[in-house]
């Protein structure tokens, strides 16, 4: 899962992406309204923790532009502002949380993880789909009631496909989600095939219907 920091702040956004590194999210920075505007025109984000008190603007507008845009990227403001005000436009705007500094970053976790839940999984801990089982919590997957072992990259990516259902996802998208900004810088995205055909092949193994599709040429689909 893919989260952007927006905050000048740079020792507490900092703390806050090795706290949630530790929990297996790939964290992005933006320091200031100019780079946080770039990044989510270029790039889409599982969260955005969005500091509304920016050196040269208003994080207010950020939500503005992800709304002019139709983007469903979810997003928690950040800020040491306690202002009834602030929090009705945030919410208005297109906010899903709003939580005041000082704050602890187990809260902030578990509000991301609540907020992916929701927009996600049905505001589910686990997800079903005929003989697949997902435990988020636990990060664990039975198929048939037994548990199969994935790597971090590849429980990242079923979580993604499932959470893109029905959708065709093109590789350069796959290695934005698991790479990052990184990615732009990669040669091929090769890494990618090995990643989803280790994955194809632990499911198939483990007795679970082919549900993760190649669309040649284009990407790849998860279909329910």
């Amino acid at each position: 899962m893919k989260i952007l920091i927006v905050e000048d702040e740079t020792e507490l956004a900092q703390s806050i992406a090795d706290y949630l590194s530790e929990e297996n999210y790939l964290c992005e920075f933006a320091i200031n309204f100019k780079q946080a505007l770039t990044k989510i025109e270029t790039y889409n984000y599982d969260c955005i923790l969005l500091d509304i008190m920016l050196p040269d603007g208003n994080g207010m507008a950020i939500l503005e532009e992800l709304k002019k845009q139709g983007k469903q990227d979810g997003v928690i403001i950040i800020s040491a502002k306690d202002a009834l005000d602030d929090k009705i436009k945030g919410l208005q705007l297109g906010a899903d949380d709003y939580l005041i500094k000082p704050f602890h970053l187990s809260e902030l976790a578990a509000r991301i993880y609540s907020l992916i839940r929701r927009k996600q999984f049905g505001n589910s801990n686990t997800f079903f789909q005929n003989e697949l089982q997902i435990d988020l919590l636990a990060k664990t997957v039975l198929v048939n009631g037994k548990i199969i072992n994935l790597t971090k990259k590849e429980f990242d990516l079923l979580l993604y496909f499932i959470g893109n259902k029905n959708r065709i996802i093109s590789k350069s998208t796959l290695a934005e989600h698991l790479s990052g900004d990184f990615a732009d810088m990669l040669d091929n995205h090769d890494f990618i095939y090995a990643h989803i055909k280790n994955l194809k092949k632990k499911l198939k193994e483990a007795g679970c219907d082919t549900y993760l599709k190649t669309v040649y040429g284009t990407g790849y689909k998860w279909e329910v």
